[in-house]
């Protein structure tokens, strides 16, 4: 018993990686990945040992996320929801649930994958990847995945989700039409010695706060968003407004490095009149070239930093 158990455990995070990519949050993907599990458990004698294990989990776990999306919408970023705002707007909130959520590299990439495998995984749970799948109907969603993520056959796909190969084949075709009519950004591939430089002033300037430096960090167009609120900013000079007056309370921040969705990411403390930091945000850096080209700050910090195993206080 205690063998089949550490079989299943063994591809939990592998499987969270995969769920969060069709569902588009954190939290969702640990709940999917916890009833495959039970799923798998109960039906474990069932398990035809000329199949592998771990396809067997993807497949229940495919499953398990359809049954999910099934009576939800789909998930988003502010910048999908509407025009750039102005500095001034009145913040408004929408639901958590609405919106998508980052997660970390480490629940998200197994330790053990080689080196392309590990760096195709974290490509694939980019924020700007993962919205876009968000637009895919969750049968188009879940053939995308397993083809070029997990690299199955179409009639590998076609079994698992119950279709004809040639229906398969359609759904792969009219997917990567979309996605590619969202322009996803290519590929990031590791940082460059220039980009890791890049990260060193970036925090140096965001602790001490010097604005006149961190514009000189930021891409012209560089777009800000604050989930749960919807508005969003884009451009350099509204970035630094924000930064000069309703973010100026971010005066005094220490930041905290972890990886979040094959990106750069941050824990955020601001000072606590009482002492010490208090979390803020959980804030996702997306560079190009040597700019930065995407703040992220994601505010729902009791959620999400107990995910990326942040204390949410610094003395």
């Amino acid at each position: 018993m205690s063998a089949a158990v550490t079989g299943l455990e063994q591809h939990r995070v592998a499987l969270t990686g995969h769920c969060y990519r069709m569902l588009g949050s954190s939290a969702e993907a640990d709940d999917a990945v916890q009833e495959t599990m039970i799923r798998a458990w109960k039906s474990l004698d069932r398990f035809e040992e000329r199949a592998s294990m771990k396809t067997w989990l993807y497949r229940i776990a495919t499953n398990v996320c359809l049954d999910a999306l099934a009576d939800r919408s789909r998930r988003a970023r502010p910048m999908e929801e509407g025009p750039a705002g102005a500095v001034d707007d009145a913040l408004e909130a929408r639901e958590r649930s609405h919106w998508l959520e980052p997660i970390a590299d480490a629940r998200a990439v197994p330790a053990d994958a080689d080196p392309a495998e590990a760096a195709m995984l974290r490509e694939s749970i980019r924020l700007a990847f993962v919205a876009a799948l968000q637009h895919l109907p969750p049968r188009q969603r879940a053939a995308l995945l397993l083809t070029e993520v997990l690299g199955w056959s179409a009639q590998e796909v076609a079994s698992a989700l119950a279709m004809s190969v040639a229906a398969t084949n359609s759904a792969l075709q009219r997917a990567r039409a979309t996605l590619a009519a969202r322009n996803v950004a290519e590929p990031a591939g590791p940082l460059s010695a220039a980009q890791t430089e890049l990260i060193e002033r970036y925090v140096r300037a965001f602790e001490l706060y010097d604005i006149d430096q961190l514009a000189a960090l930021l891409r012209d167009d560089v777009t800000l968003s604050m989930p749960p609120y919807s508005l969003w900013l884009q451009g350099r000079d509204a970035a630094r407004r924000w930064l000069l007056g309703p973010g100026a309370p971010c005066r005094g921040s220490r930041l905290v490095r972890t990886a979040a969705c094959g990106s750069v990411a941050f824990g955020q403390y601001r000072r606590d009149p009482q002492g010490g930091h208090k979390a803020w945000a959980l804030v996702v850096l997306e560079l190009a070239g040597d700019r930065v080209a995407a703040l992220h700050s994601f505010l729902d910090v009791e959620t999400l930093f107990p995910r990326f195993d942040l204390p949410m206080r610094l003395s």
